[in-house]
């Protein structure tokens, strides 16, 4: 009898110890789960950031391009208004204003136009299908492509994004990569109008000393 009742012991301590392996087994199977659930968690939330930060840092340089483009709008448009009211009447009595007036009246007009080039909102005309998007040839994200389709499918196309994840990325990527030319775009017309009205602003007011200097008895 004592014989068999240490057999069956040790049939249960083996037992139990082979539960405890399982256990110890299934309970490492988890943590690798809950690990690996963690960096890929951890993975999306960087590639989140990533876009937001990005989304964030074109809109704000956005809003800083169509700043500047207003200021040299008004600054040009204050200038000519004043060239044209004050300065042209006299033209007729002092000839010799005619230069530095019309270098001046030129640079501010080119200036002008390449400020209203980078603030004027471009749009494309061509229409957009839902079949161009699923063949990634349109991005449905941008309002330029989409603003052509029906509504229902739009909402199809956006349903379709959400559930593929990388179609989903492609599109964020090359919609950050459209912002990114139209403000290369915006900056590049905006150069050129500051570097217009930098030289125009030069040669307008050296000009203007010249025929002070030239002819002193010239009233203005």
């Amino acid at each position: 009898m004592e014989e068999e009742k240490q057999s069956s012991a040790k049939a249960g301590n083996g037992g139990s110890g082979g539960k405890a392996e399982n256990s110890n087994g299934a309970s490492g199977e988890n943590d690798y789960r809950t690990e690996k659930d963690k960096k890929l968690g951890s993975r999306k939330r960087g590639i989140s950031d990533m876009f937001r930060t990005s989304y964030r840092t074109h809109v704000e340089l956005s809003a800083i391009a169509d700043n500047k483009s207003n200021i040299m709008i008004s600054i040009n448009g204050i200038i000519i208004s004043i060239i044209i009211a004050s300065i042209s009447p006299k033209l007729d009595a002092n000839i010799w204003l005619l230069w530095p007036t019309a270098a001046l009246l030129v640079s501010c007009l080119g200036s002008l136009v390449y400020a209203i080039r980078a603030a004027r909102p471009r749009v494309s005309k061509e229409p957009v299908t839902l079949d161009d998007v699923r063949a990634n040839r349109a991005n449905i994200l941008f309002f330029g492509n989409y603003h052509n389709m029906e509504r229902a499918e739009f909402v199809e196309g956006i349903e379709e994004l959400m559930v593929d994840e990388q179609r989903l990325y492609d599109s964020m990527a090359r919609d950050l990569y459209g912002l990114g030319s139209v403000l290369a775009r915006k900056y590049e017309l905006l150069r050129v109008s500051y570097n217009i009205f930098m030289f125009g602003i030069i040669v307008g007011v050296f000009l203007f000393l010249g025929v002070f200097f030239t002819i002193p008895s010239m009233g203005i």
